[in-house]
């Protein structure tokens, strides 16, 4: 193959031909092209790996439930009701481009209303039928769809609920420093606001250590400046 056919793929590719309509349009076999486009993406991987570079976003996902309550609203989630009492939980998404038909994703789940960074997955490779089933079970636990979001509104639920748990004393899970660099850096806005009412609101998961994080709001917010629901499993 030619350096001329190689950078006229690349153009065609960046016009959202397929390998076939590719194949079809220069004259070349199938399995020439894909071929040619493999090893262009592993080859752009390799660059941005050297210098650093963070690879391309494809995109970023939350529950919508979370969308509308902290980004839309950008609220602190002031209601008169308490039906949905797992209203702060958020997990967001985020996926990168690392090679011919390969995708990076990490995923961070998130009390907003108090705790911060609760757990987080990755970064972990996959294909894209396999990252697709991927979304669907990190998401299944959600009544409602995914909603996209740019990457600036994932750094910004993320390091939000992060600066706001380190407020109250709480840091984020430990494994947060394998997945914190596919976020990228963030530039500090748009600031979400986190707690419910103004105020911390711890609701107790299956994992948690309730008695503990009781003591440390208690020592760093005081007594009657937080609220808490116990016994949610």
């Amino acid at each position: 193959m030619t350096p001329e056919q190689q950078q006229e793929i690349i153009n065609l590719r960046v016009q959202k031909l397929t390998p076939k309509q590719i194949a079809r349009k220069l004259g070349l076999k199938v399995a020439e092209v894909s071929a040619a486009i493999k090893e262009q993406a592993e080859q752009t991987t390799l660059t941005r790996a050297a210098t650093g570079e963070l690879n391309p976003v494809v995109e970023c996902l939350v529950n919508a439930s979370c969308a509308e309550k902290f980004l839309e609203n950008n609220a602190t989630q002031e209601s008169e009701s308490d039906e949905d009492m797992n209203g702060g939980l958020a997990i967001v998404s985020v996926t990168r481009q690392v090679g011919y038909n390969r995708l990076t994703v990490c995923t961070y789940m998130l009390d907003m209303w108090c705790l911060g960074v609760k757990d987080t997955i990755g970064p972990r490779q996959l294909n894209r039928m396999k990252y697709l089933q991927f979304i669907d079970a990190v998401y299944h636990g959600f009544a409602e769809e995914t909603q996209k979001i740019t990457l600036e509104q994932a750094q910004a639920l993320v390091f939000s609920a992060i600066d706001y748990a380190g407020q109250l004393g709480f840091k984020p899970h430990p494994d947060f420093e394998k997945s914190r660099s596919h976020l990228g850096e963030w530039s500090g806005e748009p600031k979400i606001q986190c707690g419910r009412n103004g105020k911390p609101f711890y609701v107790s998961g299956p994992y948690d250590n309730p008695d503990k994080i009781i003591k440390t709001l208690r020592e760093n917010v005081g007594e009657g400046n937080f609220d808490h629901l116990l016994g949610i499993g």
